[in-house]
């Protein structure tokens, strides 16, 4: 076939991208931005458009099927021409169901931790050598792409996000997949820009475990928002409810603790515990042994940026991770906190998403901060005027946050100036963002000088 797909430069459709190229699909594409890593891996593949830019002239008569991007609106020229030459148009969510209506479909919800969890089924599922399709935000230590569509694999893995499919359905993604087993891993107001209230965005996750059928199965962590989600919902299933897999800490290393052996893992925190509990649900589901799904956690290592240490030394030590609503940069900063209780902690956090850069949606990140001694806020006056979002203020945010020690900045370059300036050695760095801090690059060599 031959495929254009407008907004090509996601994290997920620049990789649907390739997957379809590798397939044999004749691909096209268009966004009106593409950063790294997706620049980079569209050119490996000769799938980086030649203009930046949408323009109904990458539309042609020949083209058998577009797959639209959230990010492509609905004045998007490329759409309007597709419609009027009667061309057949699929958001991403559409078309991932549309190849794997036939297949087992799990699929991992939550305000947070998706991908992890969805990394954490894929990989215990590649240790035991099981055929599965996936479909994950982030690329996943052991696995080349973050898509993979096959014909013969009876499974499919997806990240299910609550947020829209398409400005053309408007309807959250996980529910258009249609899950046979559904997880729910924690419910905090998120997206605001599309559910405006804490009300609208609950519904969607309503909606969700009530279209799991009643030959499937839906697990959710045991928490009072999400039981008051699901008490009030008229459900196919009985959901099945978990918390943390059992743990302890020992010099700083965590251990899964199954029947009295342990097995040391590669990532800490206890949200992660949670999300390995999470993945254990679906694994135990499938038929997996405990002792087997405990063994492959032991070589499991955290997705690109979710917790991914960029850098170690004895004196200093630097995180990334995808943190960018409030219990997310909680969860992560409470992580690390309890992984390096004697060093110093700068955490550096970049507003980036519609919600967060929301004056009115702000507020919710208050004591976020509380547990870094050097607290770190940026955001761009780029992603403001690119969102086409109101000025937002520098008192704003600092009001927002109620954090006395906190530096809030539009200017980049001040961030390694007041690390370099407050570093008290041994240090951890935290870089949290779901942005890329307008391409900016913490210099470690000077802060060791």
């Amino acid at each position: 076939m031959r495929i254009h797909i407008i907004a090509i430069g996601g994290a997920v459709m620049h990789q649907l991208a390739i997957a379809l190229h590798r397939a044999g699909h004749i691909i096209s594409g268009s966004d009106d931005e593409i950063f790294n890593p997706a620049k980079d891996n569209l050119k490996k593949y000769n799938l980086l458009p030649d203009k930046i830019g949408f323009s109904s002239d990458n539309i042609l008569p020949d083209i058998d099927l577009v797959i639209s991007g959230m990010h492509a609106k609905g004045d998007n020229p490329e759409l309007s021409k597709a419609k009027d030459l009667g061309i057949k148009i699929l958001s991403l969510p559409e078309f991932i169901y549309e190849h794997s209506k036939n297949k087992l479909r799990i699929v991992i919800g939550g305000s947070h931790g998706k991908t992890t969890v969805t990394g954490m089924i894929m990989h215990v599922f590649k240790h035991l050598n099981m055929s599965f399709d996936y479909l994950v935000g982030s690329k996943v230590n052991g696995f080349e792409y973050n898509v993979r569509l096959s014909n013969e694999a009876p499974i499919i893995v997806i990240e299910g996000d609550e947020y829209l499919a398409s400005a053309e359905l408007p309807i959250p993604k996980f529910i258009i997949y249609k899950p046979n087993i559904g997880i729910i891993n924690g419910i905090d107001w998120d997206h605001a820009n599309v559910f405006p209230t804490l009300e609208i965005y609950l519904e969607q996750f309503k909606n969700f475990a009530q279209i799991i059928p009643s030959d499937g199965s839906l697990f959710a962590v045991d928490e009072p928002l999400v039981h008051n989600v699901l008490d009030n919902a008229s459900l196919n299933v009985s959901p099945k409810y978990y918390s943390t897999f059992p743990y302890l800490v020992d010099n700083g290393i965590f251990y899964l603790n199954y029947l009295g052996k342990l097995f040391p893992l590669q990532v800490f925190g206890k949200h992660n515990m949670q999300n390995i509990a999470a993945a254990h649900c679906v694994c135990e589901y499938m038929g997996i042994d405990t002792k087997d799904f405990c063994e492959a956690m032991m070589s499991y290592k955290s997705a690109e940026k979710r917790l991914e240490k960029l850098y170690e030394n004895d004196k200093l030590i630097v995180f990334r991770d995808f943190a960018h609503a409030p219990s997310k940069v909680r969860a992560t900063i409470n992580a690390v906190r309890e992984r390096y209780p004697d060093r110093q902690l700068i955490s550096v956090f970049e507003l980036h998403t519609y919600s967060s850069l929301n004056k009115n949606f702000i507020p919710q990140y208050r004591n976020t901060l509380m547990k870094s001694d050097v607290p770190i806020v940026f955001y761009s006056k780029h992603a403001l005027a690119l969102k086409q979002l109101p000025d937002l203020s520098l008192d704003d945010v600092r009001i927002a946050f109620d954090d006395p020690h906190l530096l809030v900045t539009t200017d980049i370059n001040e961030i390694q100036k007041f690390i370099y300036e407050n570093v008290k050695f041994p240090a951890v760095i935290l870089l949290m963002s779901s942005g890329n801090f307008d391409n900016w690059q913490l210099n470690v060599d000077e802060l060791l000088i």
